[in-house]
C-alpha cells in the first residue's frame, strides 16, 4: 500500500504543515538500484579526534569514525571532534559507520568507554534525520571490516540504523562450490512478500535459488521460480520429514539457507487457544529447528555455508496479542547464537545469523487497521515503513561468501524502530 503520508510531505506544501503541526518528515530513502548503487557523496574515513577537513562544495555520502582505540571515558571526546562538524552537512540519505572494539577485550575503563559508543550511535541515529543511518561495527581482535563496510556504506542497507554488528575473524575460505558454479540458495516461505524478495536479491546476487512454500501456494510459488530461474519445492515445512525431503530434493547440498516461513495468529495470551499457540510456535521455530537439525545430519549443508533466520523486533521487543509469535521469534534469535558457537560449525566456517524485521510494507500490514499502520510507519528514526527488498538486501549481505566474519548476529531491518534496543 502506497505510503500517502510521505508522498504528502514530498511537497512544498506539505512539508510546511508538518513542521507547523510538529509532525515528521521523512526523507523518500536512497536504495539500490541499477542507477544508485553508490552513496551520494564521496566517503571520509577519520579517527576518532581528528578534524575534519574542510568540506568542499559536495557533501559527504558516508563518514566511517575508527574508534577502536577509545580506551577511557576521557578519549570520547575523540566523536564529538570527528563528527560534530559533519552532523548537518552529510548529504541526504548518507551514512554513519563508527568502529569500535569488543568491551570484553580490555580493561574496565576500555569496557565502559567501548560500550558507551553503543548509547552514542543509536542516539546519533535518532537526531540525524534527513534519511541518513548511523551504525556500529565492533572489531574482534584479527577482524577485518570489509564486508561489514561495504553493506552499511551503501544503499542497500537504507533501512538499517541504529544498529551493532560485531565482526570476528573470518575462517579460511575453502568452498566446496567452484567459483564458476553458483551457489545453492534454498529460501522458505517464498511464494510472496519478504521470502520472494529474498529469492529474487538472493539470486540478482548471482545464487541458483530454490523457492519453498506450502501447497496452497504452489502457483504463486511457480511463477515466482520462473521469473528467477529459480527451482520451486512445494511441501509443507512443518511435516516430521521435511528435512529429509528438502535433503533428496538437493542432491548437490546448499550453500544458503533461509529461513523465512512463519504465520501469525494473533490474540492477547488470555485469549489465545492452545491450537493458536502451538501452530505459530511449530511453523516459525519448531520446523526451523528440526529441519535444518536434519539437513545437517544428511550432509547437505556445504563447508562455509551462510544460514540466516528470520527473527522479528516483535521476539526483541514484545507487542501486545503476540505472546506466541514474539516467543518464536525470540527463540529464533537464541537459535542462531547457539549455532554460532557450536565448535563443529564453526571448524567447518558455517555462519549463523538474525535479521529482525520491523514494519515493512506487505500484504499482511497493508491489511492493519490505519491508525495501528500509520503508528507503526512512523515510530522509527527514518519516519517510514521498510520495504521487503530491504529485509532482503540484509539477508544477501549476511549469506554472502565475503561474510564470514559475521557469525551469531541479529541485525534489525527495522528504521531503528524505537520500540525495544
Amino acid at each position: 500500500m502506497a505510503d500517502r503520508y510521505l508522498r504528502a510531505t514530498g511537497t512544498a506544501p506539505g512539508r510546511f504543515l508538518a513542521r507547523r503541526l510538529g509532525l515528521p518528515l521523512p526523507v523518500p530513502l536512497r536504495r539500490h538500484s541499477a542507477g544508485t548503487s553508490e552513496l551520494p557523496g564521496p566517503v571520509l574515513r577519520l579517527a576518532a579526534g581528528e578534524t575534519p577537513p574542510a568540506r568542499g562544495e559536495a557533501p559527504y555520502g558516508g563518514v566511517v569514525v575508527d574508534a577502536t582505540g577509545i580506551d577511557g571515558p576521557g578519549a570520547l571526546s575523540g566523536l564529538h571532534t570527528a563528527l560534530h562538524p559533519l552532523a548537518r552537512s552529510l548529504a541526504p540519505c548518507g551514512r554513519v559507520v563508527v568502529l569500535g572494539g569488543r568491551p570484553q577485550d580490555g580493561g574496565f575503563a576500555q569496557a565502559a568507554a567501548q560500550q558507551a559508543l553503543e548509547g552514542f550511535v543509536r542516539s546519533l541515529g535518532k537526531e540525524i534525520g534527513r534519511g541518513c543511518t548511523v551504525n556500529l561495527v565492533r572489531l574482534a581482535p584479527g577482524a577485518e571490516p570489509d564486508a561489514a563496510l561495504d553493506f552499511l556504506l551503501s544503499p542497500r542497507s537504507a533501512y538499517v540504523s541504529g544498529q551493532v554488528v560485531e565482526v570476528g575473524p573470518a575462517a579460511p575460505a575453502t568452498p566446496a562450490t567452484p567459483a564458476a558454479e553458483p551457489r545453492t540458495a534454498l529460501v522458505t516461505g517464498a511464494a510472496r512478500g519478504i521470502g520472494a524478495a529474498v529469492a529474487e536479491t538472493l539470486a540478482r546476487d548471482g545464487a541458483a535459488v530454490v523457492l519453498l512454500d506450502v501447497p496452497q501456494a504452489g502457483d504463486a510459488l511457480a511463477q515466482v521460480a520462473a521469473r528467477l530461474g529459480g527451482k520451486a519445492l512445494t511441501l509443507d515445512i512443518t511435516a516430521p520429514d521435511a528435512g529429509e525431503r528438502i535433503a533428496a530434493a538437493l542432491p548437490g547440498g546448499l550453500d544458503v539457507l533461509v529461513h523465512n516461513a512463519g504465520i501469525t495468529r494473533d490474540r492477547k495470551l488470555a485469549n489465545m487457544a492452545a491450537d493458536r499457540w502451538d501452530a505459530v510456535i511449530d511453523v516459525n521455530l519448531g520446523s526451523v529447528l528440526r529441519t535444518t537439525a536434519a539437513l545437517l545430519k544428511a550432509g547437505a549443508v556445504a563447508d562455509h555455508a551462510r544460514i540466516v533466520g528470520t527473527a522479528s523486533i516483535a521476539g526483541i521487543a514484545g507487542n501486545v496479542g503476540q505472546t506466541n509469535y514474539a516467543a518464536s521469534k525470540a527463540g529464533i534469535i537464541g537459535w542462531v547464537r547457539a549455532l554460532a558457537a557450536d565448535p563443529e560449525l564453526r571448524e567447518r566456517g558455517i555462519t549463523a545469523n538474525a535479521v529482525a524485521p520491523g514494519f515493512i510494507e506487505t500484504a499482511m500490514t497493508a491489511a492493519v487497521p490505519l491508525v495501528i499502520r500509520e503508528a507503526g510507519r512512523r515510530m522509527n528514526s527514518l519516519g517510514q515503513g521498510g520495504r521487503p527488498a530491504d529485509v532482503a538486501e540484509t539477508v544477501s549481505w549476511l549469506a554472502a561468501a565475503a561474510s564470514g566474519g559475521i557469525n551469531g548476529q541479529v541485525v534489525r531491518v527495522c528504521g531503528q524502530s524505537l520500540l525495544g534496543a
